[in-house]
C-alpha cells in the first residue's frame, strides 16, 4: 500500500474534525483552520500555498504545481472546504469525530467533500516526495463558501483573482465519479458533465392594507397563497438534455433496461438508489420553501413574501423562467436572492480518456458514463473564464450503498477502500491528463 493510500484516512478524518459549517452567511466558524491546515500540508512537501480571505475567516487555499510541458494548459483541480452544518443528535457517530466505524470514515464532509480535499492532499503530498511531476502545471483550489453558493469562494477569486485560473482549460471536481454496480463484473462511473441553474428567488405580493373584519378584494397573502401553490403544484414537462439521455441509453443498456422516451419515468424508477438522483434532472423545478405575511391576526398587510428555489436543466432558462411568470400572475413580482447558470459541456478529449483509463486501470470492470446533476457546484464559478467542469471524486462504493442519499443527510461517510481506490485512480490521471 502506497504511502497516500496510508495517509488519506487520517487526512480525511483531520478534515472532518474542523467545523467548517456554513450557515448562509458569516455567523459560522468559517473554513479559515481548515485553509490553514491545508497549506501547512501543502508547504510540508515544498509546495507554497496562499491564502486568499474574502471576509474574516472565510478562506481558500491556492497552489500550483509546475509540469514538464509548459506548452500545455493547466488542469484546475478544485474542492470545498466548507460543509453544510449538523446536528449531532441525529448522527449514529458525531459529525466532526472523523470516527472510522464499520470500515468507514463517518462526519460531515465525508462525501461532500473532504473526501476529495483528503484524496488530493495524500496524492499531491506523495507526488511532491518523490519528485514526481505531472505532464501539464496542476493548480490547486481548496475553497470556501460552495455550500451557500461561492459567493465568498470560488466567484469572489474568479472576480478578484482571474489571473490565477485564466490559462486553465479544464478542471476536476464534485460531484463525480463514483460507481453504480451492475453486477460483480462491471460498475458504471457517474462523470458530472452538466448541472442545473439556480434561482433562489423572493416573491412579492402587495395589496391594500386594512382591518382584519373588513371585506377585502385586494388582499395580499391571498393573492401570494394562490400563485405559491400554483408553483408547487406545476410538472414541468420532461426535457432530455444530452447529458440525461445519453447516461440513461448507457444505463438501461448495462442493467437490461428498456429505455421508453414515451414514459421516461418509468424507465427511470427502475433505477434503483439512482432513481430520486436522475429523476430531478429530467425536468425543471421549483419548489416553495419561505412564507412570510402580517404581524396580527386583525390586520390585513399590504405585502406578504414569499421565497422558491428554482432550478433549470441546461439550454431551457428561457422557457422556465417564462412558466415562472405565467404561474405567478400579475400581481406577484419576483427578484433574486441567488441566480447562478446552469452548467454543460461534452463527454469528450483527452481529459475523458484519461479519466476512462485510469478507472479501468484500477477497476477492470469501469465504465464511464455522463451524468446531469440537479444541484450546483463551483463549476458555476469557473465557467464564467471559459474552463470546462467534469465532476470526478473517484470512488468504488459497495453495491447497495444510499451514496446520493448522503450528501447533506445524516450518518455521511465514505468507506475505506473507497478512499484508497480514489487515490490510485487519481495518482494516475494525473499522469495521463
Amino acid at each position: 500500500m502506497s504511502t497516500a493510500e496510508t495517509e488519506v484516512v487520517d487526512l480525511c478524518r483531520e478534515l472532518i474534525a474542523i467545523d467548517t459549517s456554513n450557515y448562509g452567511d458569516h455567523s459560522g466558524p468559517g473554513e479559515r483552520e481548515a485553509a490553514e491546515y491545508v497549506a501547512a500540508k501543502l508547504d510540508e512537501v515544498g509546495l507554497e500555498a496562499t491564502i486568499y480571505e474574502s471576509h474574516p475567516k472565510r478562506s481558500s487555499v491556492v497552489a500550483r504545481i509546475e509540469g514538464t510541458d509548459p506548452s500545455r494548459p493547466p488542469l484546475l483541480v478544485q474542492g470545498h472546504l466548507d460543509v453544510v452544518p449538523a446536528d449531532p443528535a441525529d448522527w449514529t457517530h458525531h459529525p466532526f469525530s472523523g470516527e472510522v466505524a464499520d470500515g468507514c470514515v463517518w462526519g460531515r464532509g465525508a462525501i461532500d467533500m473532504k473526501d476529495m480535499d483528503a484524496m488530493v492532499l495524500a496524492v499531491v503530498r506523495q507526488r511532491m516526495r518523490e519528485g514526481r511531476r505531472p505532464p501539464r502545471d496542476i493548480v490547486l483550489a481548496f475553497l470556501a463558501d460552495e455550500e451557500a453558493g461561492g459567493t465568498h469562494g470560488a466567484h469572489w477569486l474568479v472576480e478578484k483573482h482571474p489571473d490565477l485560473f485564466a490559462d486553465c482549460t479544464e478542471a476536476i471536481s464534485e460531484v463525480g465519479g463514483f460507481s453504480i454496480t451492475v453486477n460483480e463484473n462491471r460498475r458504471l462511473y457517474l462523470i458530472e458533465t452538466a448541472e442545473k441553474g439556480l434561482a433562489w428567488m423572493r416573491l412579492t405580493a402587495r395589496g391594500t392594507a386594512g382591518h382584519g373584519s373588513m371585506v377585502n378584494n385586494d388582499n395580499a397573502i391571498t393573492e401570494l397563497a394562490a400563485a405559491v401553490a400554483r408553483l408547487g403544484q406545476h410538472k414541468f414537462p420532461v426535457r432530455l438534455t444530452p447529458a440525461v439521455r445519453t447516461f440513461l441509453e448507457e444505463v438501461c443498456a448495462e442493467f437490461g433496461i428498456e429505455f421508453r422516451e414515451d414514459d421516461v419515468e418509468a424507465t427511470v424508477a427502475q433505477l434503483g438508489p439512482a432513481a430520486s438522483m436522475v429523476g430531478a434532472t429530467l425536468r425543471n423545478s421549483v419548489n416553495p420553501t419561505v412564507l412570510a405575511g402580517g404581524y396580527k391576526a386583525n390586520v390585513i398587510p399590504g405585502t406578504a413574501t414569499a421565497q422558491v428555489d428554482g432550478r433549470f436543466l441546461p439550454g431551457l432558462e428561457k422557457e422556465f423562467f417564462a412558466e415562472i411568470d405565467r404561474l405567478l400572475g400579475p400581481k406577484v413580482t419576483r427578484e433574486f436572492i441567488q441566480y447562478l447558470p446552469a452548467v454543460q459541456t461534452e463527454f469528450t478529449g483527452g481529459i475523458v480518456t484519461a479519466m476512462t483509463q485510469a478507472l479501468q486501470a484500477e477497476d477492470a470492470g469501469a465504465k464511464a458514463v455522463p451524468y446531469c446533476m440537479s444541484g450546483g457546484t463551483d463549476a458555476k464559478a469557473f465557467m464564467r473564464l471559459g474552463i470546462r467542469n467534469f465532476g470526478f471524486v473517484p470512488l468504488r462504493l459497495p453495491p447497495g450503498l444510499d451514496f446520493a442519499g448522503m450528501f447533506h443527510g445524516v450518518d455521511e461517510r465514505v468507506p475505506v477502500d473507497a478512499l484508497q481506490f480514489g487515490v490510485r485512480v487519481l495518482d494516475r490521471f494525473f499522469d495521463l491528463a
